[in-house]
């Protein structure tokens, strides 16, 4: 490397971003709080989910707490940790939804272990209930790690039923005020989005609210603050919805099949098949 080179590096003096919370410490924490509602003995010693799960709270509470002050701090990890256990059996009822659903899961174990889209679910729930009670920096955080592992982007404001069956997962982006009831199946590449991004409408339902029983096929897109999918309707793949539908509706794109000009290589002519 030449001493010019070094010397155009030591010129570079970037300002850095300065937050109150630790990145990587968080991100620990959330992987801590998913492993423990589903602890697996895979070790001749049993794990210890009480000390596991305090040490993620002692994480959790000193980065509330950097952002909210001690008082504060203190009321939203009691609230949080008193709402775990009900988020651990919501979260054992959603598994059991996919193994109903998807003819390829052998397994409750297989689901928790191997599933993107039951894990970002998890991401999803826990993060929920941290933007409820007001940290919406970490929530944001823990969606956004779930999203760099399993590509599967869900706003943790996004309000969401019960049994969410995401099959196969990758590519599908769920908005900050979409609303999904109960019971929806969602594949991969779907887009629960809005029309259009301004900043003024920060504080305006963006994104598009899906009633339960519905089904939604790979790469769907559904756009609009205004746009409700009514319950037990079939979206197709690759559709484009931009206003609102009645319940038990069919969407699909019109499909335009035609014979197509095949050579025959014995020939010098075309034919068709």
């Amino acid at each position: 490397m030449t001493d010019k080179i070094e010397e155009l590096i030591q010129q570079f003096n970037p300002q850095p971003i300065r937050i109150p919370i630790n990145k990587c410490d968080l991100e620990e924490v959330i992987e801590t709080l998913i492993s423990q509602m589903f602890p697996i003995c895979d070790c001749p010693e049993p794990v210890d989910v009480h000390e596991k799960l305090k040490e993620a709270a002692v994480t959790l509470h000193a980065n509330i707490s950097s952002l909210t002050g001690e008082q504060k701090a203190d009321e939203i990890t009691e609230s949080f940790f008193r709402q775990f256990p009900s988020l651990r059996e919501r979260l054992y009822k959603d598994a059991a939804c996919y193994l109903r659903a998807d003819p390829a899961a052998k397994s409750l174990e297989e689901v928790i272990l191997t599933y993107p889209g039951f894990y970002a679910l998890c991401v999803h729930r826990v993060a929920h209930e941290l933007h409820r009670l007001g940290v919406p920096l970490i929530a944001r955080l823990f969606s956004e790690y779930a999203h760099s592992k399993v590509g599967i982007d869900i706003h943790p404001a996004a309000r969401i039923g019960k049994n969410l069956f995401m099959d196969h997962g990758t590519g599908i982006v769920i908005g900050e005020t979409a609303e999904i009831g109960n019971n929806v199946k969602i594949y991969q590449g779907v887009t629960l989005g809005a029309l259009y991004v301004e900043k003024k409408l920060s504080d305006v339902k963006r994104h598009p609210t899906v009633e339960d029983n519905v089904v939604i096929y790979a790469n769907a897109t559904i756009l609009g603050g205004k746009t409700v999918v009514g319950h037990d309707s079939v979206i197709g793949g690759g559709a484009w919805l931009t206003r609102s539908v009645v319940p038990y509706s069919l969407v699909s794109n019109s499909i335009d099949v035609k014979i197509r000009m095949v050579r025959d290589l014995s020939s010098p002519y075309d034919f068709v098949i």
